[in-house]
C-alpha cells in the first residue's frame, strides 16, 4: 500500500466527518466523501479541490451508493480505506415512544446504509486484494442509556456486523468495528443537551483519531478497538 491513501467517508460533511476530512487532507491523503446536505457537499468541494471528491448521497439509497461507488473507483480503483461514519440518533424517548418512521429511519442509515456501502466497495476491494474497512460503532455499542434504545440497537449490530464480515473477508483485507469515544458533535447534544460540552471537540478528537485509523492492518481484522483517549 502506498503512503498515500484513498480514503471513502460516509457522513463527511460534518461532526467527526468533517473533521477527519480536513484531518486527512492535512496529512497527504485523498479523500472521496458522501454527506446528504447538497450546501455542505459544495462547501467541502471548495475546500478542498480535486483530486478529493464530494458527492452528494444517501446511503439508504442502494442504488445511489452503487452509482457513486462506480464513479469513485473509476477515478483510481478501490479505497484502501473505508470509512462508516454516516449515523443518526432517534428523538430521545423511552422505546415504547418511539414512532414506527423514526426507528425505522435510525435502523436505515446506521444499519442499512453500512451494508449499502459495503455491498458497493467491497468486491472491488477483494478483487484488489487490499483494503481496511472501520464501521464506527460507539460506547452505546457496548453499552447502553435511557431514550435512545435505537441508536443503542443498531451501534450494538455493527459490532456484529461487523466482526461477522471480519471472518468472511479474504488475507489482504481487514474490518474493524471502531468506537470513536465521546465528542462533543451535533449527535451528542441531542441526547446530552448542554453537558456535551464537557467532552472533546471534533477537531480535538480529530488529532489523535486521524493517525490511528492510518495505523490500522490486516492484524485488526475483527478487533472491537477504540479512539485512544
Amino acid at each position: 500500500m502506498s503512503d498515500q491513501r484513498r480514503i471513502v467517508l460516509t457522513g463527511c460533511s460534518r461532526g467527526l466527518g468533517e473533521a477527519m476530512t480536513a484531518g486527512f487532507v492535512e496529512a497527504g491523503h485523498t479523500v472521496f466523501g458522501c454527506a446528504r446536505s447538497v450546501e455542505a457537499i459544495a462547501s467541502l468541494a471548495e475546500r478542498f479541490p480535486a483530486p478529493h471528491r464530494f458527492d452528494v448521497v444517501d446511503v439508504t439509497s442502494d442504488e445511489g451508493v452503487r452509482e457513486w461507488a462506480v464513479q469513485v473507483i473509476a477515478e483510481g480503483g478501490p479505497p484502501d480505506l473505508l470509512i462508516n461514519n454516516a449515523a443518526v440518533v432517534n428523538t430521545n424517548a423511552p422505546l415504547w415512544e418511539v414512532s414506527a418512521d423514526d426507528f425505522s429511519h435510525v435502523i436505515d442509515v446506521n444499519i442499512k446504509g453500512v451494508n449499502n456501502v459495503l455491498r458497493a466497495f467491497l468486491p472491488a476491494m477483494i478483487e484488489a486484494g487490499r483494503g481496511i474497512v472501520v464501521n464506527f460503532s460507539s460506547g452505546w455499542g457496548r453499552s447502553v442509556s435511557s431514550k435512545v434504545a435505537p441508536y443503542c440497537a443498531t451501534k450494538w449490530a455493527i459490532e456484529g456486523l461487523t466482526q461477522a464480515l471480519a471472518r468472511d473477508l479474504p488475507a489482504g483485507l481487514a474490518a474493524v468495528p471502531l468506537n470513536p469515544g465521546i465528542i462533543n458533535t451535533d449527535l451528542l447534544q441531542s441526547c446530552l443537551g448542554a453537558g456535551a460540552s464537557h467532552f472533546p471537540t471534533t477537531d480535538a478528537w480529530a488529532k489523535s483519531a486521524v493517525p490511528y485509523l492510518l495505523s490500522l492492518d490486516t492484524s485488526d481484522n475483527g478487533r472491537p478497538l477504540s479512539v485512544p483517549v
